[in-house]
């Protein structure tokens, strides 16, 4: 074996030994919430993962639950070259009696089931997987926070790794689940957000992937978020891809206004994401024989409603933020303010009720699955 060869196999060694030694000592114990513990959002991971493979002889197969560590994959998998992978959100909650629960985990599987149609890659058994994820969460169980208002955060993903530049579905896939103890993003207060409109930037095509959760859809994002950020408000609202006039998402939540006390959203299409907790919203308005509305809604009637007092209330709907209520709205250079910049009764309503539904605090609740 020529020196040149034996050289970059130990270099190879080395890199590989050091990438897993960094891994090792970088790692943390959990900091459990009772501890005092304040997970940042999307920064700390548990110490293990769910991982299975699926080819075209085999089907899904391999399943296991493995240390979190990286991956490896070729540089020439398909995912990284024409963004075949989708993702999911969803969390797990700790009851007061020292129970941990899933919310609503057979939606959330099931939508993501509908991005892998929209994206071409196969589907998942939703029992069995719900089973692996109950597994993994009991394995690491002293990772769930216990402080109100904070959870697990889980994020099931599948990516393409058939090596290969030609433009296709892939033959092969990894389907990997995280889990990640985040926080309340109200730990100072259930105060409103400031959003820009814009009308110069789209989200998503007609006859494309926005009802995908697939990451090109939030990179897609990133360009009007900046700006908006730069221009000083938190999140943009995103309007129709074709006539740049209707309403379709904040961020990447949905949205909901209260109009002559009616709560109204954007109707669903296929450049609008079906969030979990949107359904969630409506079907809480309807058991309280609050009145809905899921239609089309202009932003020009959006603005008319502010100046003219008729919208009083309006806030974003999230898996990861749960009720985001919006204080302040930008549009052509305009700003208009709702409620005095003050979060409304209504959005603290059913913020209420969604926390006591997600920690197991409401009797007969159809929502919610025991991990054991």
């Amino acid at each position: 074996m020529k020196k040149n060869t034996l050289l970059t196999i130990f270099i190879v060694i080395l890199s590989t030994l050091g990438g897993i030694m960094h891994r090792t000592m970088s790692r943390k114990s959990p900091t459990p919430a009772s501890d005092g513990g304040k997970p940042i959002f999307g920064t700390l991971f548990t110490d293990h993962m769910f991982i299975m493979d699926w080819n075209e002889h085999s089907g899904w197969h391999n399943h296991r639950i493995d240390t979190y560590r990286p991956f490896s994959v070729d540089p020439a998998s398909l995912h990284m070259h024409y963004g075949q992978e989708i993702f999911e959100g969803m969390k797990a909650f700790f009851t007061d009696d020292q129970n941990i629960v899933l919310f609503r985990p057979h939606d959330h599987l099931h939508r993501f089931n509908m991005s892998a149609h929209i994206m071409s890659m196969p589907a998942i058994d939703v029992e069995i997987t719900l089973e692996w994820l109950k597994k993994l969460i009991a394995v690491d169980r002293i990772w769930v926070p216990q402080e109100k208002g904070q959870s697990l955060y889980i994020r099931p993903t599948m990516i393409a790794t058939e090596t290969t530049i030609n433009l296709k579905p892939s033959s092969q896939y990894t389907f990997f689940i995280i889990l990640s103890p985040v926080c309340s993003f109200y730990d100072k207060g259930f105060n409103p957000i400031s959003i820009m409109a814009t009308d110069t930037y789209t989200r998503s095509s007609v006859g494309g992937v926005g009802m995908a959760k697939t990451g090109g859809n939030y990179a897609a994002s990133m360009r009007a978020q900046v700006e908006a950020h730069k221009a000083g408000y938190a999140q943009v609202l995103w309007l129709d891809p074709v006539e740049r006039r209707y309403v379709e998402e904040v961020g990447t939540m949905n949205v909901f206004f209260v109009i002559d006390n009616v709560l109204v959203t954007p109707a669903l299409t296929n450049t609008i994401l079906s969030g979990i907790t949107r359904r969630t919203v409506l079907e809480i308005a309807k058991k309280w024989n609050m009145p809905t509305d899921e239609r089309r809604i202009s932003i020009d009637e959006v603005v008319n409603a502010i100046t003219s007092g008729k919208l009083t209330e309006a806030f974003g709907t999230g898996t990861a933020v749960g009720i985001a209520p919006i204080g302040n709205l930008s549009y052509q250079n305009n700003e208009y303010q709702i409620n005095g910049n003050e979060t409304g009764p209504i959005a603290h309503k059913i913020y209420n009720e969604l926390m006591n539904i997600q920690q197991g605090k409401t009797c007969d609740n159809a929502w919610i699955e025991s991990i054991v």
